[in-house]
């Protein structure tokens, strides 16, 4: 980045922010329906739904993305750039978003505020802390850990079987020493001694259900329902056996009202839960989604990852415990991940990136060009409309970009527009805010990728020959007993979270472009009874991240007069 451009915290700090309770006003929230949280940050009553239940929705429009490189394309940028871009061209729209991990804030991937002159705001609140949504979360679930250790400790009155106990502990930072733990040692007054692990608290099943909870009622059910293991005779324990779930209830009151930012731009943004994409169903939550949709004409919401992760939950899990099915499919490409996805270089974070990525390169970006193919497909089959954002970067040639607006509309999207709402902001996005604008208008014929009534392999074949172009999948032993218990114990008709690398459509992270003819490994399937879905765990997947040898947090610090510096 060239000296004279400012960081992304340079700019969000610079920034004339408007009161949250005239950002809430101008979008159409009463005074009682918006509870400040600082000057910038609101809390929104889920009353307004009832208020609102006879206004007609907005459209609804998912931002995906293309297998990314280990830098990130900018889906979330051009989330927060099309929500701008659409109040520019004179619509009222609306972003919708996860709140971030700070496990990527203080490791690699940095923050997920957007970046540039699309940025949510305050930038430094939306990365770290938020409104404590994270922390209650982290509280909730370690409360159950708590509870099970607790009640096999006195007198073990479930006769929970401690080898099957499957509920972990979680926290919100990467910590790979955390993986594999072993808990109640020291002595007889400590517990008893079991194996367990820590996973990162995006991971948690607490997050997908506060994200997929339709009240406040809807979350406690759902969280009784969270089965934390087996007892001596195979049958399921519940977080309403052990009576914890009216607790973690309480201590996620809050935290279950979405929380409303604003944009650089002013444009509302409504952020809420934060479930990964990788290793969980990587959305925001449908409150967050149904109170925008009443609120403006058109909502941006972001899936995490690639389409063949975040977005294929939103549409299979989100979709049907939501009701709301999108108008159309945006998906995010780059020029210089499509030239790595053909073989032309290797992108390594922190390092320059090679000249074979940064000069025009029409044959490598021609190989590559096979992954935007497949998520075109992958999106399409759907059946709704399917518009390619490229985003710019200087270095991209018109020459490459002319190439990726045919390659785009021959595969059937409605046609490849450029984002440039990095450095332009709104008036950046507004060619890609039009063409989202009419595709909204076009007929959708919105179909799931499967029945819930089918055999869980059925299910996870369907993804897996589908979505990632597998030619059957492989299942070791822990997964096949796995498979048949849970089909005893009738939890056969969830659907699937699949948890796999985000750098390939393949489980293998290493095979670019778009892998086809391969089996799919399946080591362990879990069970997100609560949440609602099973989740099969494919080739090397870790539900902890660690840090690596330089990460993000080595930069972030405060200044004298108490700024925050470094933090992107």
């Amino acid at each position: 980045m060239p000296n004279s451009v400012p960081s992304d915290l340079q700019i969000a700090q610079a920034a004339q922010l408007k009161p949250i309770q005239q950002i809430a006003a101008d979008f159409g929230l009463a005074d009682d329906e918006i509870d400040p949280y600082g000057r910038y940050v609101g809390k929104i009553s889920l009353g307004v739904l009832e208020r609102l239940q006879d206004r007609p929705n907005g459209k609804y429009i998912d931002v995906t993305a293309i297998t990314p490189t280990p830098l990130g394309e900018g889906k979330t940028l051009t989330t927060v750039g099309l929500g701008q871009a659409l109040g520019y061209i004179g619509k009222r729209g609306c972003i919708a978003l996860r709140q971030p991990s700070m496990g990527p804030v203080f490791g690699i991937k940095g923050g997920a505020a957007g970046g540039g002159y699309s940025q949510v705001v305050p930038m430094e609140q939306f990365n770290l802390h938020g409104a404590g949504d994270f922390h209650a979360v982290t509280a909730a679930h370690n409360l159950l850990a708590a509870a099970i250790d607790a009640s096999r400790f006195h007198g073990n009155p479930l006769n929970i079987e401690l080898a099957d106990v499957t509920w972990p502990r979680v926290l919100d930072v990467n910590d790979r020493a955390l993986r594999d733990i072993i808990v109640g040692i020291g002595g007889k007054q400590n517990g008893i001694p079991r194996e367990t692990r820590f996973d990162i608290t995006s991971a948690s099943e607490v997050m997908a259900i506060l994200a997929l909870s339709d009240g406040l009622m809807d979350m406690r059910r759902k969280l009784g329902d969270i089965v934390i293991g087996l007892n001596r005779s195979g049958k399921a324990v519940t977080a309403r056996e052990l009576q914890v779930h009216g607790a973690m209830t309480v201590i996620l009151k809050d935290a279950l009202r979405p929380n409303l930012y604003q944009t650089l731009e002013g444009t509302p943004a409504i952020v809420h839960a934060g479930p990964f994409g990788n290793i969980a169903h990587g959305n925001n939550s449908i409150l967050a989604d149904k109170i925008a949709l009443k609120l403006a004409d058109y909502v941006v919401t972001e899936s995490g990852f690639a389409a063949d992760l975040g977005m294929e939950k939103f549409m299979n899990i989100k979709c049907r415990y939501s009701g709301l099915t999108p108008d159309t499919v945006v998906l995010v490409a780059t020029v210089r991940a499509l030239k790595m996805h053909g073989g032309a270089g290797r992108v390594v974070a922190g390092k320059p990136l090679p000249k074979e990525l940064v000069e025009e390169n029409i044959p490598a970006l021609k190989a590559g060009s096979v992954n935007l193919l497949k998520h075109i497909e992958n999106a399409r089959r759907y059946g709704v409309p399917v518009v390619v954002a490229v985003n710019r970067f200087t270095q991209d040639t018109d020459k490459e970009i002319d190439f990726l607006r045919g390659l785009a509309q021959d595969a059937g999207a409605e046609g490849a527009f450029v984002s440039d709402v990095w450095a332009r902001g709104g008036a950046g996005g507004a060619e890609l805010a039009e063409a989202i604008v009419a595709a909204c208008e076009k007929p959708k014929n919105f179909q799931f990728l499967y029945p819930l009534d089918i055999p869980i392999k059925d299910k996870i074949a369907a993804i897996a020959t589908q979505m990632y172009g597998a030619a059957n999948v492989s299942y070791e032993p822990d997964a096949e007993r796995a498979i048949k218990r849970y089909t005893e114990l009738g939890f056969d008709k969830l659907p699937i979270c699949m948890a796999k690398s985000h750098l390939s459509i393949s489980h293998e992270p290493t095979w670019k472009g778009a892998p086809s003819g391969y089996t799919l490994p399946v080591r362990e399937v879990r069970a997100s009874v609560g949440a609602g879905f099973l989740v099969p765990l494919c080739g090397e997947m870790m539900t902890m991240p660690g840090l690596g040898s330089k990460p993000a947090y080595m930069n972030i610090d405060i200044d004298e007069q108490g700024n925050t510096v470094g933090l992107f």
